[in-house]
């Protein structure tokens, strides 16, 4: 009985420069997300590293060989990592701020600290606030 090949999937593409950093057992890339504008993506193979992998690539994806093996694939050229695991997050925090704005800071608080640091700003100011604070 043939098997049907399964065309690889597409977990990420990257959309311009990419960083990528090698720790001790673990690779990752990090850059803008293709498929969603201003959106940051950070991979995380956890593997040997590939020797000859530069700290940059330029508008690459990652696509799964099988359940341990992952291409990587740069206008330059391709790299396969074997990688016990791999982890995928995205930054979502510019979609959270703009679904849900910080709560804004009380009027007291905000000219509690506005007189905390205009008296900063003085010598006299200073040692007030280092005496209160040796209280």
């Amino acid at each position: 009985m043939d098997q049907i090949a399964e065309t690889p999937s597409l977990p990420a593409g990257f959309r311009g420069a990419i960083a990528c950093r090698r720790g001790a057992d673990a690779l990752t890339l990090s850059g803008f997300a293709a498929d969603r504008a201003d959106e940051v993506l950070i991979l995380t193979f956890v593997s040997p590293l590939p020797a000859d992998l530069p700290e940059s690539l330029s508008d690459a994806t990652v696509s799964a060989l099988d359940e341990r093996h992952w291409r990587i694939a740069s206008e330059s050229r391709d790299w396969i990592v074997a990688a016990t695991s791999l982890h995928v997050h995205r930054d979502i925090g510019k979609a959270f701020y703009r679904a849900i704005p910080p709560r804004p800071t009380p009027l007291a608080k905000r000219l509690l600290w506005r007189a905390v640091m205009a008296l900063a700003a003085s010598r006299a100011g200073k040692r007030l606030l280092l005496s209160l604070r040796g209280r």
